[in-house]
């Protein structure tokens, strides 16, 4: 257990339990029964976001914010297998096996894949975070995709399935919780209401764009034979029985039904709102979505054109309660902030000369900071004379033409040439956790050339000039798109708390599972904190960007200060009473041990047969056998007289899947250890191109665990 403050523990532990509804950090103890509290969880999660507030007032701001409680049980709770299903659960804690990929469902095949660009993402509904509920519940947990493809008799629009969890004892895993054809082709995010009995999203249709809200039931059918659901008017959407639906045309000031292919539903829990962007820059806002009679709202200078010099279509917005705005950026690169009572429009400088803003930007609503992406920043100073890949940070009240911080990322392309979009990046939990906004921001920058995640050290809310490299994705001279970056704290890793960050590739992926073609990798990126007790086997991300294994077979304390660690692989740091092993820079791949091969010391690195990471420590040409590995963190292996020698530095800190034309964005949910429910700690996506999955051929709906990707 960390003596640390956890990733978002507030200012007293007291102030928590008074606000919060019964429910009680990780660690408590057992026996306190539990609040039943829902869990929605979809791509608006990672876009608006509330590091650590910096004094009692805005404290009580961001309470007022159901995001905010959202986003602090996500983060905080553990989940626990149902009580059917702990006997299977503790034959399971006796027989551990690496999690690998869990499932993966056959969505449909067409001229256009499922999940048609990277910034999109799946919705995941849980009715209980302390327990996961399997197929055999009353109430299952399930998850939401869009499929892509345009509905019809034999084309879901939309699909849900349950019984997620490979440890679920109720039959094939997963099953298809409901399945419907609203009509149109779905090309934007689902969300789930907040008691989970209900869906939204836009799709379009002819040319039109539609607001569809959707009253699911367990009506079961497939993607090639979705159920039958009724269609019934706004007015009488309340009172229908499920499965129904309704239809809200989206229009603008002159009562011409726009289209929307761009921009997904955000939904304010608070109010009952909901935003969206489209076609030509209208913005739209409909009310009484799920509690109301849903109606877009034609008053007050609603819907707005937030870009009628110039228009192009939206990314999806972000409304921030603190602030009143909404933000939402356009393909034309320019960030806007609405007024949400008046629809008065702030438009920024021009911030992307590249491929537009395609992806809506993150607030950070405690801070009151908002962080753009953008795909080339046209200004010609990167190497070579080239524009650079950038992320920029502007206050939320913003004024016309404000340029803000820029962090360069990389290069992007020559004027001219259009590089790959920047899509978003994710914050660490030092940010989060930090009282002064002091953390790590990771980004998939380089857009003109091969991607490669960046590190954007983030200073008391200050941004640097440039982020620094971390790991280059692909294979060389690759100029593959990347998607957005997920950043996953799993407080029960086998070894203790753990964070990863998940990014794909479209293509030329170099982990040797994905054979050159569309890549998803995690590495560990967990921040080092002082006076912490660390295990045995528990790693972290040092200064220096290598991994560090924690040597010191007790559970021990680290010091007051971050150590000076080390800058070669193999060699050990000290750290009060934790002795680090130094695994090297993060890389999403490591080739295994070869016979016969000259290897140098403290530099070569392998993967041995047991997934770990053996660095030598005396350079040499191979044996032409391998060695017997030593399974234990820091111990050596010697090959023989004369050949290399080898030390354990801990489990490889990196792991892939192979996913066809890349992955959609990535939403997470449930952070229970793997020995308490095999497959329970996952991670959603869909893959932009079509493979063989359970079903067919297509584009598919994928899980698969956060800690064991292959």
């Amino acid at each position: 257990m960390q003596r640390s403050a956890p990733r978002f523990v507030l200012f007293s532990i007291g102030v928590l339990i008074l606000a919060t509804v019964g429910w009680v950090l990780s660690g408590s103890a057992a026996s306190q029964p539990k609040a039943r509290i829902s869990m929605s969880t979809d791509w608006s999660h990672q876009h608006l976001i509330f590091s650590r507030p910096g004094s009692t007032a805005e404290l009580a701001r961001v309470q007022q914010d159901p995001r905010y409680w959202q986003q602090l049980y996500r983060e905080q709770q553990q989940m626990m297998v149902r009580g059917e299903d702990r006997d299977w659960a503790d034959r399971f804690r006796r027989h551990f096996f690496p999690v690998r990929r869990d499932w993966a469902q056959d969505l449909g095949t067409g001229t256009t894949s499922p999940g048609t660009a990277p910034g999109l993402y799946a919705a995941k509904f849980s009715f209980d975070i302390n327990e996961a509920s399997c197929g055999s519940d009353p109430t299952p947990d399930f998850v939401v995709f869009s499929t892509g493809l345009l509905g019809s008799s034999s084309q879901a629009s939309v699909v849900a399935y349950d019984n997620l969890y490979k440890g679920c004892p109720s039959g094939t895993v997963p099953s298809v919780y409901w399945a419907y054809n609203t009509g149109g082709q779905v090309l934007t995010s689902p969300i789930v209401s907040q008691d989970g009995t209900q869906v939204a999203f836009v799709e379009t249709n002819g040319g039109f764009g539609i607001l569809v809200l959707l009253k699911w039931a367990a009506s079961g059918g497939s993607f090639s034979a979705p159920a039958s659901i009724s269609t019934v008017l706004p007015a009488s959407y309340q009172g229908c029985t499920a499965p129904c639906m309704t239809q809200v045309a989206l229009h603008d000031s002159h009562g011409t039904q726009t289209d929307d292919q761009t921009s997904s539903v955000f939904y304010d829990y608070k109010d009952d709102i909901a935003w969206m962007g489209g076609a030509f820059g209208w913005l739209h806002q409909v009310t009484g979505v799920f509690k109301g009679t849903p109606t877009e709202v034609t008053t007050g200078g609603f819907p707005v054109q937030v870009n009628s010099g110039n228009p192009t279509s939206l990314s999806s917005p972000v409304y921030d309660s603190g602030s009143q705005s909404v933000f939402v950026g356009d393909y034309g690169g320019f960030l806007y902030r609405v007024n949400a009572s008046n629809a008065g429009v702030t438009a920024a400088s021009q911030l992307d000369f590249g491929t537009g803003i395609v992806e809506s930007p993150i607030v950070d609503s405690a801070a009151g900071l908002v962080y753009v992406f953008s795909s080339s920043d046209g200004l010609e100073d990167c190497l070579s004379s080239l524009n650079c890949a950038a992320v920029f940070q502007l206050p939320v009240s913003f004024s016309a033409n404000a340029f803000g911080s820029e962090t360069t990322v990389g290069e992007s392309s020559a004027s001219g040439n259009t590089p790959n979009p920047l899509y978003i990046g994710a914050f660490d939990s030092a940010y989060f956790s930090s009282t002064t906004r002091t953390g790590n921001l990771y980004v998939c920058g380089n857009t003109g050339g091969n991607p490669t995640i960046y590190q954007v050290s983030i200073v008391a809310g200050v941004t640097p000039a440039s982020g620094i490299a971390v790991a280059q994705l692909p294979s060389n001279g690759s100029t593959a798109a990347c998607s957005p970056v997920t950043d996953i704290p799993n407080p029960n890793g086998s070894a203790g708390p753990i964070e990863r960050i998940f990014v794909s590739t479209q293509n030329n992926g170099s982990a040797a599972i994905c054979a050159g073609g569309g890549c998803l990798s995690s590495f560990v990126d967990t921040p080092w904190t002082a006076s912490t007790m660390y295990n045995y086997g528990q790693q972290v991300l040092s200064t220096r960007l290598h991994t560090e294994t924690v040597v010191s077979t007790m559970s021990s304390e680290s010091g007051l200060t971050p150590p000076v660690w080390s800058s070669r692989p193999g060699q050990t740091t000290s750290d009060f009473h934790v002795t680090w092993i130094d695994q090297g820079t993060v890389a999403p791949t490591l080739s295994g041990w070869s016979p016969s091969t000259p290897y140098t010391a403290n530099s070569s690195r392998i993967v041995d047969s047991n997934g770990n990471v053996e660095v030598a420590v005396i350079g040499g040409k191979s044996g032409t056998s391998a060695p017997s590995w030593s399974t234990i963190i820091g111990n050596t292996t010697n090959e023989g007289t004369g050949l290399p020698s080898w030390v354990n530095a801990g489990p490889f800190a990196s792991a892939s899947i192979a996913a066809t034309g890349g992955a959609s964005g990535i939403i997470w949910d449930n952070i229970v250890s793997p020995i308490t429910l095999n497959g329970a700690s996952q991670i959603y996506f869909s893959t932009l191109g079509n493979e063989s999955c359970t079903g067919g051929t297509g584009g598919c709906a994928v899980q698969a665990s956060q800690a064991g990707l292959q």
